[in-house]
């Protein structure tokens, strides 16, 4: 037998053993089955069975554990490059400046017209192009080797100098020639200001193809020039640029001007932003002769957001690219490598880069069509959920709105959007169940972390956001069970701040959906923790806001004590808020009273017992105020309808004693710091018009365009749910 490969080898070491547990399982199974079938069951195989279910269980619950929240859907195919060449390839430039590039940029023949290189040639550049990357590893491996590769290069060179050569023309004028390498025949043409101006006016004023293929190869040295991986610039450029003038020329006249000329060659609107329009032309011949340049500009283009750091830059090319998307409707290859550099930025990015980027992901989503939606949600969920690992403070506000982003995304297509969260939702269930059922250290570490927080978080905000337009009362009730049993896994002291975010969720849900959801009793737990005397020492700095879990030796601060309290109240309050005018809320506020009573009777603080009481005299009023109106009304508590209309018009009335204490203690907390003024700022944007509220949850930073449209050029509405 033959020596195992490499691969063979890992995976045995790797994953042989779970392939062969498996295999077991399903075999012992199958047998199980067969004998049911056959009637040949006996009490030593269902004495087996007994024994064999909870290591089948057990093998469900490793599964489910090692299934990473990010990969939940499974592949997406972003990562697919059919053209993932090193080398982008020149334009030839002829002596009558005309040009034009296939696939991978070669250079083309014929003085006036442009045509396409022979098959033989176009397999030789692509072969080259290919096995670039693995020359270069034989060459360091294989010194001996070096000497041929050093020959193959020479012959290239040699095989390019004679297709391209410099002319007489006019577009050439003004510039220098300098020899790259003394072993290399290449010259490089030193680009200077005048012949770069002369190009630019030839493009605008008469539309000239050769000054734009000048351009366009001038373009691509640029955007190579300020890169360590330089090598592919010194073998194939035919320009140096020679200064920061020339190279910011180049740069922002092809990113300004790139898109509005390509459109006037072939004769799009600039209005025009559907995807069909470039793929009737394809077929053309004008799209054939001017398809090569369009290539080399987009490739350029995408090398410059995956190289340059420079922020003023990334941002100004994010935003003329997007003008011309529809472009990218020809090559696949090209846009989902747009897709991965736009996700990445849109991630890792800061203020209005990000913005831009996620403008990009946005129009693509909504522009090709519904598989592209698909993968533009999914790799954007899988990088929300890969940078949640840790939060650090000042990244608090960065992932609120990458969270935003994604619910932005979502609202586009909520149907396709709501089957997406189902499926990670349920997930989320069974690691619950999971920690639930066996209280495993792993399981419950899953559950007590940032990416389960944040993926919760997200799809709360989703459903919340949809669910007055949208059926979506599937997700709502899986949610609220899974809120649930994070609330009541946790219960101890230092699991406060994961405690309140479950409360501000529920209370989300229910303001979004008008269906009651009950959280006192949560709310009111958080006063039962008494670990420190009151009046303790203040503690040391700490960020409630990034955190799920406390440090001991908080605790026993003041600064917990007052969380606890204020917390408390703040979060019934927000839940009061919502029921205040209903029918039943003599009903719903009695428990929670008799409750605080009981805590005002045990507390010594004083500041604690006193902002107890006044809530305690605000919720007793409003109890009046609807017992006196529900005494006046002559319907029966049968009547539905004349329920949902009772106090209609008091509710909103803003000037009521207890809407009044409501907005006092909202700021009381924003003055603080308290965790809870993120929810509640979210709950008094709910009642804002549904048009402004849209573009406050947009974005929290600048746009510099304005209004983000579609698509088709309009704005993206939803749809009332029938």
């Amino acid at each position: 037998m033959g020596k195992l490969g490499k691969k063979a080898r890992k995976f045995a070491k790797k994953n042989l053993q779970s392939v062969l547990k498996r295999r077991r399982k399903i075999k012992s199974m199958i047998k199980r089955k067969a004998s049911k079938r056959e009637g040949r069951g006996h009490p030593e195989d269902e004495e087996r069975d007994t024994r064999e279910q909870p290591k089948e269980r057990n093998f469900e619950d490793q599964d489910i554990l090692d299934i990473p929240l990010e990969d939940v859907f499974g592949r997406d195919g972003i990562d697919e490059d059919e053209d993932d060449s090193d080398s982008d390839g020149y334009l030839s430039e002829e002596s009558d400046g005309c040009a034009e590039g296939d696939q991978n940029g070669t250079c083309l023949e014929d003085n006036k017209s442009m045509t396409a290189l022979s098959a033989q040639s176009n397999d030789i550049y692509s072969e080259l192009a290919k096995k670039k990357s693995r020359l270069e590893k034989l060459k360091r491996k294989d010194p001996e080797f070096s000497k041929f590769l050093d020959n193959y290069e020479k012959s290239l060179d040699q095989f390019r100098d004679d297709e391209v050569y410099s002319g007489d023309d006019t577009s050439n004028d003004g510039m220098e020639e300098v020899e790259e390498d003394t072993s290399k025949p290449r010259k490089i043409k030193l680009l200077t200001m005048p012949t770069i101006d002369a190009w630019c006016q030839q493009v605008i004023e008469k539309q000239s193809v050769p000054a734009l293929t000048s351009l366009l190869n001038a373009y691509q040295a640029a955007s190579h020039c300020r890169t360590e991986s330089s090598h592919f610039s010194r073998v194939a450029s035919i320009y140096e640029i020679p200064n920061g003038e020339c190279f910011a020329r180049i740069l922002f006249f092809m990113l300004r001007e790139g898109n509005k000329i390509f459109r006037g060659l072939l004769g799009i609107p600039c209005s025009s932003c559907k995807k069909e329009t470039i793929l009737d032309l394809r077929s053309t011949q004008k799209w054939k002769n001017l398809k090569p340049l369009i290539k080399s500009f987009l490739r350029s283009t995408l090398f410059i957001l995956g190289e340059i750091t420079d922020s003023g830059i990334l941002d100004f090319a994010l935003k003329q690219l997007r003008d011309a998307i529809i472009f990218f409707a020809a090559f696949p290859s090209l846009l989902h490598r747009l897709m991965k550099v736009s996700i990445h930025l849109w991630a890792t990015g800061k203020g209005s880069l990000s913005s831009q980027s996620f403008l990009i992901i946005r129009v693509v989503a909504s522009t090709f069509g519904s598989d592209w939606f698909d993968t533009c949600l999914i790799k954007m969920y899988k990088t929300f959920i890969a940078h949640s690992k840790f939060i650090e403070p000042g990244l608090r506000k960065h992932m609120e709105y990458l969270r935003n982003s994604i619910v932005e995304l979502c609202s586009l297509d909520v149907h396709k959007s709501s089957g997406k969260a189902l499926v990670s939702i349920k997930h989320l269930a069974k690691i619950l169940q999971l920690a639930l059922r066996t209280k495993k250290k792993e399981a419950l570490k899953k559950v007590f972390s940032w990416q389960y927080t944040n993926c919760v978080h997200l799809w709360v905000t989703f459903t919340s956001e949809n669910s007055s337009d949208y059926d979506l009362q599937a997700l709502l009730f899986i949610i609220v069970q899974i809120i649930n049993g994070m609330a009541g896994l946790f219960l101890g002291p230092r699991y406060l701040p994961l405690r309140i975010k479950c409360i501000q969720w529920l209370n989300t849900l229910s303001h979004s959906s008008g269906i009651f959801i009950p959280v006192a009793s949560f709310a009111l737990d958080i006063l039962e923790y008494r670990v420190g005397k009151v009046g303790g020492k203040r503690a040391k700095d700490f960020k409630f806001l990034s955190s799920v879990k406390l440090p001991k030796y908080w605790l026993k601060s003041q600064d917990f004590q007052e969380q606890c309290v204020f917390s408390s109240i703040e979060l019934l309050c927000v839940h009061f808020d919502q029921w205040c005018h209903h029918i039943s809320f003599p009903e719903l506020a009695t428990a929670p009273l008799i409750r605080l009573r009981k805590f005002c009777g045990t507390t010594t603080a004083e500041t604690f017992n006193r902002s107890v009481k006044r809530f305690i005299d605000q919720v007793e009023q409003n109890i009046d105020f609807v017992r006196k109106k529900r005494d006046e009304v002559a319907f029966s508590p049968k009547d539905d309808q004349a329920v949902e209309t009772f106090l209609q018009l008091e509710r909103s009335n803003a000037n009521i004693s207890y809407r009044q204490y409501y907005r006092n203690v909202i700021q009381k907390a924003v003055s603080h710091g308290l965790l809870m003024n993120e929810r509640s700022s979210s709950m008094e944007k709910k009642k804002l018009p549904k048009e402004r509220r849209q573009l406050q949850n947009r974005t929290d930073v600048a746009i510099m365009d304005g209004e983000l449209e579609n698509g088709d050029g309009g704005k993206v509405g939803k749809k009332r749910k029938t």
